[in-house]
């Protein structure tokens, strides 16, 4: 269990330096929120139907599906700087959506095989607790960087700790 924590924890540090300023690099581009709406849309669509795909699938793969979503946020981090069109930044969205459905589905079902039923409840604060922190903290560092760097940087730098948790998945397989 504390390996899938430090894993999740990198993870949403790396999700976290980024989202929140994803809308203003649209807005770079030259984007509505329209265009923004459906960017997300396409994101959490996808990610829904892989959700659905990957439901019978998961049990055998989970910690290896786990380290392949984030060797693909990696990809799409170190893309999204040089992305100058919106039909790159749809594909993008689809590529992290499957992304984010492979981390969702292979978290639950590592979560419940590392915990023991009747005895869930502290294990699974312990889990939330440190994810929900970092998330808070990559915002917070995400907001000192940008102040000081450019945009790009954060996608740089959530790019980089996708990659360090892909290795630390990988190490576990």
């Amino acid at each position: 269990m504390p390996w899938l924590i430090r894993f999740q924890t990198v993870t949403t540090l790396a999700s976290g330096t980024i989202y929140p300023y994803y809308l203003l690099f649209l807005k770079n581009l030259g984007n509505s929120y329209s265009k923004y709406g459906l960017a997300f849309a396409v994101f959490t669509v996808s990610s829904a139907a892989v959700s659905h795909w990957l439901g019978a699938r998961i049990d055998q793969r989970g910690k290896a599906l786990l380290a392949l979503s984030s060797l693909g946020m990696m990809t799409a981090m170190l893309v999204f700087p040089w992305t100058e069109s919106y039909v790159a930044v749809l594909g993008l969205q689809l590529l992290m959506g499957v992304c984010n459905a492979m981390a969702r589905m292979s978290e639950r079902v590592l979560l419940a095989d590392l915990t023991r039923q009747g005895k869930r409840g502290p294990q699974m604060a312990s889990f939330h607790f440190w994810t929900t922190a970092g998330s808070g903290f990559a915002v917070l560092l995400g907001g000192v960087l940008i102040d000081w760097l450019t945009i790009d940087v954060l996608f740089y730098a959530s790019a980089l700790l996708y990659g360090i948790s892909a290795l630390y998945a990988y190490k576990k397989i």
